[in-house]
């Protein structure tokens, strides 16, 4: 394999880890836990793994010998950079423990363990991926596991291999799935341990003990880096305004933290759209003021950042794509039979009055884009619906009505962006290279310690690595009902943006002044090497909620 000089440097990079994984260590309990919400539904359906206590690891000046472990390792749901290093941090801690032990990575995700392809992960497959993004090392899947056949199926591979635990590396449903199959296990008298591990770029899979889920600080970077361009380039040309849609279908973290690296002129939160009870009407009257408000100052130019998932923020929004979630998860075949051209009516005539109207006042694309297939749970596929387009064809019919009235005397023309794969496989920042080997390094101790149904946890992340903590979390506490294929289930609750949240209040005062003064940052690409106040910073959103703790 032919490789580049930064590829080859960086895989000489050893990431820095907590101190006390540096020594041996004893699993410290704290108190019983409880569910986030529905507590009782919840204990109900994990009687086995309900209510554990949360673990933290504290030196302990007594070396226990560990028999050898087999563990398997799955990378589940969409890429996140940092993953890799995970793996790499198992591999070294199962190592440490007793040399004997052995990793083995299911293919393609959570359907390698169903059909039982696999391979071992030896010193010389994980020293050629340290340290790198992706997750070609064993690629990865978002096949779910919630049947009692696939578990089964499942366990028949894990006995063969004599894997004593596995560690599902994924985001709120993969690490729910850790969760059910945990219990799973437990209730038919199995002894193989489930350990979770926090994934998302999107940033929403968080709380008080999981500070951040990985893969989010480099993501945030590369497209901070990539609006930046945009926004020297805005700023040259001084004629188009960028309409910038970035990743994140449930929550706005992503774009709220770009917004605080770059300072656009107009950022959506999804969150307080909602909050707000905003139309869609509402989103186009605001951005279009900030447009002609611009053009009066002779600034024909701009950038907008829009969360992925702004339209099922919308009220109004919100209600129809239930309902057509709801209607498609029991009328799919029909729906299906149905000719192209006839689809929009059908649909029309199915809904509720008040949704009905609602979509036939819809655009065409996006009323067909708002029907497309389902995600695997069930939900409209929102990265499909072309939402930075939709928001700039109203703004700009608004703004021709408005120059018909004399309230507008400037000139409109949009590009539009998505980034959203261009920050999922790129190579780990060094903070996201040190949190993920960490975590993975907590897996193994959480492993060695015979816990089953836990998430790994480093906490403590703003400050060096050294002094961040080390522990874990029942997966059980972050879990709440929600409705999934028109039933509700246990699903791991989305962490959104806070609004009163320090990194929302510090968006939130300066947003005005960004709007009309072009105070763009450039933040350039992402620094391995250098200066620590450059190469080991956290994101902006970290900072502030620790700072505000």
């Amino acid at each position: 394999m032919i490789k580049s000089a930064l590829q080859i440097a960086r895989a000489s990079y050893i990431p820095k880890k907590p101190a006390v994984l540096e020594k041996n260590v004893t699993p410290q309990e704290g108190e019983a836990t409880t569910a986030v919400a529905d507590q009782e539904e919840i204990q109900k359906l994990f009687p086995k793994t309900y209510g554990r206590p949360i673990i933290k690891f504290v030196e302990s000046d007594q070396s226990e010998s560990c028999p050898a472990t087999n563990v398997g390792v799955i990378l589940s749901g969409g890429q996140a950079p940092g993953g890799h290093n995970v793996i790499a941090g198992i591999f070294d801690g199962i190592k440490r423990i007793n040399k004997e032990s052995r990793l083995y990575g299911f293919i393609l995700g959570p359907a390698g363990l169903v059909n039982h392809e696999y391979k071992e992960l030896t010193s010389d497959i994980i020293d050629e991926y340290r340290n790198t993004g992706g997750f070609d090392i064993i690629g990865s899947g978002r096949t779910k596991l919630d049947t009692t056949e696939q578990f089964d199926k499942g366990l028949e591979i894990l006995k063969k291999l004599d894997i004593k635990a596995l560690v599902i590396i994924g985001g709120d449903d993969s690490n729910t799935n850790a969760s059910v199959l945990a219990e799973y296990y437990k209730s038919i008298g199995s002894d193989v341990q489930v350990i979770g591990c926090p994934k998302t770029i999107d940033g929403d899979l968080k709380n008080e003990l999981i500070e951040a889920s990985f893969g989010f600080d480099t993501a945030c970077k590369v497209y901070s880096e990539v609006i930046g361009n945009i926004q020297r380039d805005c700023n040259s040309s001084r004629k188009y305004w960028h309409f910038i849609k970035l990743m994140g279908r449930s929550a706005s973290h992503i774009a709220l933290e770009c917004a605080l690296q770059t300072q656009p002129n107009i950022c959506i939160i999804s969150e307080e759209i909602e909050a707000k009870g905003q139309s869609l009407e509402d989103i186009v009257n605001d951005i279009a003021t900030t447009v002609a408000k611009r053009a009066a100052q002779g600034d024909d130019f701009g950038t907008v950042l829009i969360p992925e998932g702004l339209i099922e923020f919308i009220p109004a929004m919100k209600d129809l794509i239930a309902e057509l979630n709801d209607f498609l998860a029991h009328n799919q075949i029909e729906f299906d039979a149905i000719r192209r051209s006839m689809r929009r009516e059908y649909i029309i005539h199915k809904l509720s009055e008040k949704n009905s109207k609602i979509y036939a006042s819809l655009p065409q694309t996006v009323a067909n884009q708002l029907t497309l297939d389902r995600d695997p749970h069930g939900n409209v596929q929102v990265s499909l619906i072309e939402t930075e387009k939709l928001l700039s064809e109203m703004v700009k019919k608004k703004l021709q009505d408005w120059k018909k009235q004399g309230k507008y005397i400037g000139k409109f023309a949009a590009i539009h962006h998505f980034f959203g794969y261009e920050g999922r496989c790129a190579a780990p920042s060094n903070f996201d290279a040190d949190y993920c080997y960490s975590l993975g390094y907590t897996a193994s101790l959480l492993v060695a310690a015979g816990k089953t149904g836990y998430m790994a946890s480093v906490r403590n992340t703003t400050k060096p690595a050294t002094e961040w903590i080390a522990g874990g979390i029942p997966i059980t506490m972050m879990l709440n009902m929600e409705r999934r294929h028109g039933e509700m289930k246990p699903v791991i609750q989305k962490a959104l943006v806070d609004l009163e949240g320090a990194p929302f209040k510090e968006f939130a005062k300066n947003r005005e002044r960004w709007a009309m003064e072009t105070s763009y940052i450039y933040p350039g690409p992402i620094q391995f090497f250098g200066p620590d106040e450059v190469k080991e910073q956290p994101t902006i959103t970290l900072k502030l909620e620790q700072k505000a703790k």
